[in-house]
């Protein structure tokens, strides 16, 4: 693409007030301009599979019918990896962080961003660097200490420890999950007791809690 060339925008709202502001601040001098627009995920498919050359850059809300911008996202990465993808959020959940990351989002914008930053975060991705808005650093970061952390504290059982967590979780007794896995109740009873050590739980309700915590189950 030339330095007199613009990067060719579809965008996916289902609020024309926010397609109808994206369209204003990029309309002149920017490089940059919307040439679609799509109400719903599903339309927006629909168009860039009827000519995806046409476009460089798709802009899209994270939260709509028939199709979300992530799962829209997921889809055009798939098929037209060309294409990058910018999320417009209302919200800086870890959650949709997290999604849009495992989505391969190339940026990821609050609605209340300005202009200049829409800019920045448009000639980022456009140009093979990603963008995140700053608001949402401190949310990756958290998610990720917490990722680390939930990995650290199921290192640290065994493999017999973890499915006897398991058995607690699914409401198994001592009796039934000793004769499950074969084994005494007196080593179910030793188990029981050195995953309340490991994890730092009092009861048996603080067990089942860290096992949905850290997904054990």
């Amino acid at each position: 693409m030339t330095s007199t060339e613009k990067n060719n925008i579809i965008i996916a709202d289902d609020h024309q007030m926010i397609i109808d502001g994206i369209k204003s601040m990029l309309a002149s001098g920017t490089g940059y301009e919307v040439v679609e627009e799509a109400a719903n995920g599903q339309e927006a498919i629909d168009k860039i599979d009827a000519n995806p050359g046409r476009y460089h850059v798709l802009i899209t809300d994270i939260s709509m019918a028939l199709l979300s911008g992530i799962d829209l996202c997921r889809i055009v990465k798939d098929k037209y990896p060309h294409l990058k993808v910018l999320i417009l959020s209302m919200y800086n959940s870890a959650p949709m962080v997290k999604e849009a990351v495992s989505a391969e989002a190339d940026g990821f914008i609050l609605k209340n961003s300005g202009r200049d930053e829409l800019l920045q975060a448009l000639h980022r991705i456009t140009n093979g660097g990603t963008w995140y808005a700053e608001e949402l650093l401190p949310v990756i970061y958290n998610q990720i200490q917490q990722e680390n952390k939930q990995r650290q504290l199921t290192a640290i059982l065994t493999d017999r420890e973890r499915e006897v967590l398991q058995l607690i979780v699914a409401e198994y007794t001592s009796e039934e999950i000793a004769r499950k896995l074969s084994i005494s109740k007196k080593t179910v009873d030793n188990h029981r007791a050195h995953l309340l050590e490991k994890t730092g739980c009092k009861s048996t309700i603080g067990l089942v809690k860290y096992a949905l915590e850290n997904e054990i189950t």
